[in-house]
């Protein structure tokens, strides 16, 4: 029997995943991982996601191993490696799930032409998100670049039921060609190694998450409406790395959430339903991290430390580059910005009320381009979604689809009051907050409003 390989990507479970299926439906199925780097328009994986993507991949082994499923993990340039592999196994089928980004779809579309004329079957799945961008369109036929109509449309939608885990006993048993050992990739830090913060929060792995999802429909979903805006509490459902990662699929979260009736799982399920707008955004256009949608803010003079100024992009005032400093390291001397940064480094995670403050006041009160922000988040987050993050990055700057209106600019310090009336989330990851150790305020807010506010009006008057 010849044997079918599986390529992993965002797809790192064995629950709920049709590329499994289908491989293990054909007898003797192969999982293949490959860390690719190296294919053009790949973004690089950022430092917090790398930890979490080697712990991820441990689990999935261990996951697959219980099926009786050999993991082969191979590291180069994803075409040339998948090639090899189906070749030297003697394969006679490659699965995979669907990916979304242009540089990726342009990588699967080419193996699978040559999976076709080397004569093996070749199919892809649905797997990582509830609609499929290109089947879901306005009246005329183009994008969405407003959420509402946008989720109308795709939560009318019925969707699957999960697929059930594959029995056992449908592996490959044959001799396996040459793989990477794990700890090769390097991907955990040393010298020095951060990651302790990232370990005390975090269990990456297909069964954490479900542990992650069942905890929050048990004790959290009914009160998500209120707790969601609650840094202070654990209001959040954390399930954000393990969608990104897909150790949860979003069908699994879906059909956890049971009846949609109450006001919390209405909000709840908009929750992925803007998950899947970003992924719309970023279908249509594939620059969503280097590009604003609404080109009108090239023209805005955003700073931009160590730029030359090319490309409509401005060296910016000469403080900049100790400002992005200090909102990097959370010591601005604004509580409600310095936490989100101080919770962000440590733990590799921000509560999203605290990261549209720190945005905000990143784009806004400091002038700076949101690219450093979400260049930023991508390499410290674990759950740095290549759609989501620069697509709620631009929603903050008033640069991207339905975007925040730019004169809304988030106040930290009416957010501190309003959202940590107590201060217990300040009081947990600033110690010194009170006291002389911590900061002074390094802007005005009331005048770098002020600015930001006349140099969108500028902005807006240049024809």
């Amino acid at each position: 029997m010849k044997p079918s390989v599986v390529w992993f990507r965002d797809d790192l479970r064995v629950a709920d995943n049709p590329a499994l299926r289908a491989a293990v439906d054909d007898g003797a199925a192969v999982a293949l991982y490959v860390l690719d780097e190296e294919s053009p328009g790949i973004r690089p994986h950022g430092g917090a996601s790398r930890w979490w993507l080697h712990h991820s991949l441990a689990a999935l082994r261990e996951d697959l191993a219980a099926l009786g499923i050999p993991l082969l993990l191979r590291r180069g340039d994803a075409a040339s490696v998948v090639r090899k592999t189906t070749t030297t196994l003697g394969a006679g089928a490659l699965y995979w799930n669907r990916r979304y980004g242009a540089a990726e779809r342009t990588v699967d579309a080419g193996i699978k032409a040559w999976a076709g004329e080397a004569g093996l079957h070749v199919s892809s799945f649905q797997a990582s998100l509830l609609h499929e961008p290109w089947e879901v369109t306005t009246k005329t036929g183009g994008q969405y670049k407003v959420f509402t109509p946008f989720w109308r449309a795709v939560s009318a939608q019925e969707f699957r039921e999960p697929l059930a885990v594959p029995e056992q006993g449908h592996g490959f048993t044959g001799k396996l060609p040459a793989y990477d050992e794990l700890d090769s990739w390097e991907l955990l830090p040393s010298k020095p190694d951060w990651s302790g913060g990232l370990a005390e929060s975090w269990t990456p792995g297909s069964a954490a998450g479900h542990r992650v999802l069942a905890k929050f429909v048990a004790d959290g979903l009914s009160n998500y409406s209120e707790g969601r805006n609650r840094p202070d509490t654990e209001g959040s459902s954390r399930l954000s790395p393990y969608l990104r990662w897909g150790e949860l699929s979003p069908f699994e979260v879906w059909h956890a959430l049971g009846s949609r009736q109450s006001e919390s799982s209405s909000i709840f399920a908009s929750e992925l339903g803007w998950r899947e707008f970003c992924w719309h955004q970023y279908f249509h256009n594939p620059n969503l991290a280097t590009a604003n949608l609404r080109p009108e803010f090239d023209r805005f003079p955003w700073a931009w430390p160590g730029s030359n100024g090319s490309n409509g992009r401005h060296p910016g005032h000469e403080s900049a580059p100790e400002e992005l400093r200090a909102w990097q390291k959370g010591n601005t001397g604004f509580p409600m910005v310095d936490v989100g940064q101080r919770q962000l480094w440590s733990s590799g995670w921000m509560h999203n009320r605290v990261r549209m403050v720190a945005a905000s006041f990143l784009v806004k009160n400091l002038g700076i381009h949101w690219q450093l922000g979400e260049q930023w988040f991508w390499d410290t987050l674990v759950d740095a979604d290549p759609a989501s993050n620069p697509a709620n990055w631009q929603w903050v700057a008033g640069s991207g689809a339905d975007a925040s209106p730019f004169f809304r600019i988030f106040n930290p310090e009416a957010q501190r009051v309003k959202f940590d009336p107590q201060g217990k989330y300040i009081a947990h990851w600033i110690p010194e907050f009170g006291t002389p150790a911590y900061p002074e305020e390094i802007v005005d807010l009331k005048t770098t409003r002020a600015e930001a506010l006349e140099a969108y009006k500028g902005m807006k008057e240049v024809h």
